[in-house]
This record gives structure tokens, C-alpha cells and sequence, in this order.
């Protein structure tokens, strides 16, 4: 929807002039633009609030080149959205704040088995002779009749360079 959309409707809603309303909503929007440049929040109790952050400067890299590039310090517009807003989009989680902590640190405990189970895995080959390669990853389902054989023999003919 964009703005003149909404001054229609609601001059429509309202029986008022459309020139009236779009006045009403530029001048609405004025309001939130300044009070937002002078660094305080707009809060819009049902739908949401708007809010200014300072971003410190940090150093960060280009991914393809891998340089470090220095990016300044800004201030970037926030909206969060209101209960009633969510709710009527359909984004509204309930009790979020304790299923978001416990999935984080689900999250957490399961990368450190897999880094742990990778780690073990590779103190495991480690220990093989430095001759023998790994066999590759096998597929979970089954091949066909026809290319389990050639495998086998290109398996076999491997053992055999040796």
C-alpha cells in the first residue's frame, strides 16, 4: 500500500477530502521523521515502536578479498512491532523469551557433540597409516544392481595397487 492508497481509504473511511487526509498523513509522517532525527522513540501503542541506534565503528572483512575494511559509526532506525501487530500478522509467539533461551542452548550442546564427534573422528584417521586413503562416503540409499558391481571392483583394484 503505498501513501496516497491510504489517504484514499481513509478519506473514503471517513468522509473526508482526500487532499485534506493526505495532508493529515504527510504531516503525521513530518512529525515521526523529526522526532526520530532528534534521537528520541515513537511509540504507536497497538502497532509497534520506532527507535534510533548508534552503531559503533568496528572493522570488518571483505569477504573476497579477506581485507580488513574499516566501517564508521551510524545510526540506524529500529522498529519493533507491538503485540496486537503480531498477532494479526501472525508472527505472535507466546512464552518466546524461554523457548528462545532453551533452543539456543539445545543449539549450543549439539555443535559442541558434533565439533567433539569431528575432532575424535579426526584423531581417529590420524592414527591410520598415512598410506591408506578413506574410503568415500557411501550413499544411504541403495544403488542399483548394475553400479554396485563396478564399485566393488574399482574397490577391489584399489586394494590391490599396493
Amino acid at each position: 500500500m503505498t501513501k496516497n492508497e491510504l489517504a484514499r481509504e481513509l478519506a473514503d473511511d471517513f468522509e473526508l477530502p482526500r487532499r485534506q487526509v493526505t495532508e493529515l498523513v504527510e504531516a503525521m509522517l513530518d512529525r515521526i521523521t523529526q522526532v526520530l532525527r532528534s534521537g528520541d522513540k515513537v511509540q504507536l501503542t497497538p502497532f509497534g515502536q520506532f527507535k534510533i541506534r548508534d552503531r559503533a565503528a568496528r572493522i570488518a572483512r571483505n569477504p573476497q578479498t579477506g581485507e580488513p575494511v574499516n566501517v564508521p559509526a551510524k545510526r540506524v532506525l529500529k522498529f519493533i512491532a507491538g503485540r496486537s501487530l503480531k498477532e494479526a500478522v501472525g508472527t505472535a509467539k507466546r512464552g518466546a523469551k524461554k523457548s528462545v533461551a532453551k533452543k539456543s542452548v539445545a543449539k549450543k550442546s549439539v555443535a559442541k557433540k558434533s565439533v567433539a564427534k569431528k575432532s575424535v573422528a579426526k584423531k581417529t584417521a590420524a592414527k591410520k597409516s598415512p598410506a591408506r586413503k578413506a574410503a568415500p562416503a557411501r550413499k544411504v540409499a541403495a544403488p542399483a544392481k548394475k553400479s554396485a558391481a563396478p564399485a566393488r571392483k574399482k574397490a577391489a583394484a584399489k586394494k590391490t595397487r599396493r
